[in-house]
């Protein structure tokens, strides 16, 4: 049935894990310690990020969240606000980064693709926060240029990322990949600085051998065999805590930046969950139609060959709640430190993640696509005073940064893109407002992430070369309403547009059956004066 176009969204049921849990406490002020001592002013809010890779919302919240081991991420869920429709800028890892941490949309900082690096000249949240009473920590995955040195005002850091260059043996189809969108073009994006990281050191002083990059580092995959005690999670939990322990009783802004669930999926509690158990997505055997864009075609076919029926989707989902479990364990760890410390009723924390995880929607694996599960992300924020509730109007990362300005009691940074959200999460009703969202063209998104689209290409039996071509340069401009539609303008593949009151699982692309030109019409214009106003130049 038709739905009007501006007629809003019917209310959702709400979670029943949020009813009965509060914060263990409401105050902000120090009492004194003595009854002749003068009360103290208000603490300074401490600030906790934790930011895992490829995180999907589903398995942090809603009624499907429980199939998942995650005890202790559950736990904060249920003592935070949720914003239950968060979306990032760009569905890949720099990009949405960049957006994180400097507060500016990809196409402002140049960040457009994974070999993005943040240009010195943005300021992160330690530098615009100008308070030198504030220690600030980066443990984890950066992504955006130098893995090995503090960058952007934080100052103590530990690396888990590698930055070798990959080895240049490929398949026959991955080179023809390259032919196909000229990988190998000229660029002028600054390069990343090569070396191993702190992880490699702690493995090396462990008595392991490096297995890649001619004995200088370790692939992915030598990680993946260990067990928890040598795993990244537990080497970035023992980082933050040691950093807690040094600087706990004093102001500090910390991210943790976990690798985890990323791939390669797969890591000590494989067998974590039942395999029985494993639920795909209702849309895991859809066969993707032709008014669907090339690319999510491609990747489909691609999956579809790679997996070889639904029990390859369910083993590697299996992996993949195993990877969440991990990270669970090392967020509890950090958490139950903050509270050992006394500093819980001053700590604000959230946290989200750069992108999400399709996890077997349509036949698909990973990021780089419009739909829910890869877009949208997992936003929690608990702060000392503020009751647990969730948020129903969709909301972007672009706002992040001068959210967590605010709650921190500062100014926004007129850096910023975004607008503070803190009035909400204090219990103010939230604006309704359109969300937008950003694609750039594959060419420029760098190789690895198109080893996805190998098998696809050798064999397609969904496209001529020329017509890959295209479709792998396609760049996409996106809106999200108030009221639940989506419409997806690419200048080089078909156009998207999905009521997600109606069809959450967005099945049905409406955009070529001619009967909602009203809200094609609207969201266009939405589209096109957001470009205005952000200065993005591309044309669609």
């Amino acid at each position: 049935m038709r739905t009007d176009f501006r007629s809003g969204i019917a209310r959702c049921s709400r979670r029943r894990f949020i009813r009965t849990v509060g914060l263990a406490s409401a105050g902000l002020a120090v009492s004194s310690r003595s009854g002749g001592q003068q009360a103290k002013l208000p603490a300074k809010q401490n600030l906790v990020v934790f930011l895992p890779d490829q995180l999907r919302t589903d398995t942090v919240f809603g009624p499907t969240a429980n199939a998942v081991h995650a005890p202790n991420i559950h736990k904060l869920a249920a003592q935070s606000v949720i914003f239950d429709r968060a979306y990032v800028t760009h569905p890949i890892c720099a990009p949405s980064r960049s957006s994180i941490l400097s507060g500016t949309w990809p196409h402002q900082s140049g960040c457009n693709n994974n070999d993005g690096v943040l240009p010195r000249r943005l300021l992160c949240l330690p530098e615009m926060l100008g308070d030198s009473s504030y220690t600030s920590g980066y443990f984890g995955k950066w992504h955006l240029g130098d893995e090995f040195v503090p960058q952007h005002g934080f100052g103590e850091w530990t690396s888990i990322l590698e930055t070798y260059k990959q080895a240049e043996r490929k398949s026959h189809a991955h080179r023809r990949l390259d032919q196909l969108i000229s990988l190998f073009e000229p660029s002028k994006r600054p390069k990343r600085k090569q070396g191993a990281s702190d992880y490699t050191g702690f493995l090396k002083s462990k008595g392991y051998s490096p297995d890649s990059h001619r004995g200088k580092a370790f692939s992915p995959e030598f990680a993946t065999n260990l067990p928890f005690e040598l795993s990244k999670p537990k080497f970035l939990e023992n980082k933050a805590c040691e950093f807690l322990e040094r600087h706990g009783r004093r102001p500090f802004i910390m991210f943790v930046a976990f690798f985890e669930p990323h791939p390669p999926y797969s890591g000590p509690f494989n067998n974590e969950h039942s395999f029985d158990s494993i639920q795909l997505d209702t849309t895991a055997g859809d066969v993707l139609s032709e008014e669907t864009p090339l690319r999510s075609r491609l990747l489909q076919e691609a999956y579809r060959k790679k997996l070889g029926g639904m029990d390859g989707y369910r083993h590697t989902k299996q992996n993949y709640f195993g990877l969440i479990n991990e990270i669970d364990r090392s967020i509890g760890t950090i958490l139950a430190k903050i509270e050992d410390l006394g500093v819980g009723d001053r700590t604000i924390t959230v946290l989200t993640s750069d992108h999400g995880d399709m996890m077997s929607a349509h036949g698909l694996l990973g990021k780089m696509l419009m739909y829910e599960q890869s877009a949208a992300v997992p936003y929690l924020v608990r702060a000392p005073g503020v009751s647990p509730r969730q948020i129903e109007q969709p909301v972007s990362h672009i706002d992040l940064l001068p959210t967590m300005l605010d709650l921190l009691g500062k100014q926004p940074h007129p850096q910023c893109a975004g607008k503070s959200r803190a009035a909400a999460i204090r219990g103010a009703a939230l604006a309704s407002d359109f969300v937008f969202l950003e694609w750039a063209s594959s060419k420029n998104i760098g190789r690895t992430n198109t080893g996805q689209l190998d098998i696809a290409v050798e064999q397609s039996s969904l496209a001529s070369d020329e017509e890959i071509k295209k479709c792998l340069s396609e760049s996409t401009r996106a809106v999200v309403s108030p009221d639940g539609w989506k419409l997806c303008l690419r200048d080089n593949d078909k156009n998207e547009l999905y009521n997600l009151h109606d069809d959450p699982e967005e099945r049905q692309n409406l955009y070529y059956t001619g009967a909602h030109g009203d809200a094609v019409d609207l969201l266009t214009e939405q589209i096109h004066h957001w470009q205005r106003q952000t200065g993005d130049s591309l044309r669609i």
